[in-house]
């Protein structure tokens, strides 16, 4: 139980803890934030990992001196492509060995054939999107590959998304993070920041159902 409250308030007091761990590390630093972003978008069972504070919180001590912001961008970059890429692969794997019995109540392949139309249509909103929100950055890519979603236009979206996600609120923190009022409500920030990407999602889902219309009644005989 003790483990589990550590990371909680770890999770709570990012900002505390990586100025220490930058002190305390030195340059292995960014091989600490590589893992974590990492594992947050490239593991299922990890979704609970920092990630949007993480970024903008480097970017901030970055422009400290800590760090240098540009090989942070570049590291967590990288990190956050293979990561998605991995989650991807997992996916595809398990919906290819699992997904087989069409008399399966939970593992019936029209599932996987239902995500696959729905990655094949919106694949690409989704996987750069999913970026900005939390818990959805690490499902969308494990979901794209049990889709069997087109590998080339799945790394395509996956870059796109990872440059604008890790490049915004990296340099965001390194530009405006030191400001005091930005300094005291860095938690209200990224939640706005999150808020603010959710926003497309909700109007793309509402459009969707007023486009389809009214379920429709059977003609009765």
């Amino acid at each position: 139980m003790e483990w589990l409250l550590s990371a909680v308030d770890v999770v709570l007091h990012l900002n505390r803890y990586l100025a220490d761990w930058t002190v305390l590390y030195g340059p292995w630093i960014y091989a600490i934030l590589f893992l974590v972003v990492f594992s947050e978008t490239g593991f299922v069972v990890t979704p609970f990992l920092p990630g949007d504070s993480l970024l903008f919180i480097a970017g901030s001590l970055a422009a400290l001196g800590s760090m240098d912001v540009h090989l942070v961008v570049l590291i967590l970059f990288v990190a956050a492509v293979l990561g998605n890429t991995v989650n991807y692969e997992i996916g595809r794997f398990l919906g290819m060995k699992f997904f087989v019995d069409e008399k399966s109540r939970w593992l019936n392949p029209h599932y996987v054939k239902r995500t696959h139309e729905f990655f094949e249509r919106w694949g690409g909103f989704a996987v750069v999107l999913a970026r900005f929100v939390p818990f959805l950055r690490t499902y969308v890519p494990f979901v794209a590959g049990l889709g069997a979603m087109a590998r080339v236009p799945y790394v395509a979206y996956t870059l796109l998304g990872a440059a604008l996600w890790v490049g915004s609120l990296t340099y965001l923190g390194y530009f405006f993070g030191n400001i005091s009022w930005v300094k005291a409500n860095q938690g209200l920030l990224v939640i706005a920041v999150v808020v603010v990407s959710v926003i497309p999602v909700i109007v793309g889902l509402i459009k969707a159902r007023l486009a389809s219309g009214p379920p429709k009644r059977p003609k009765s005989p």
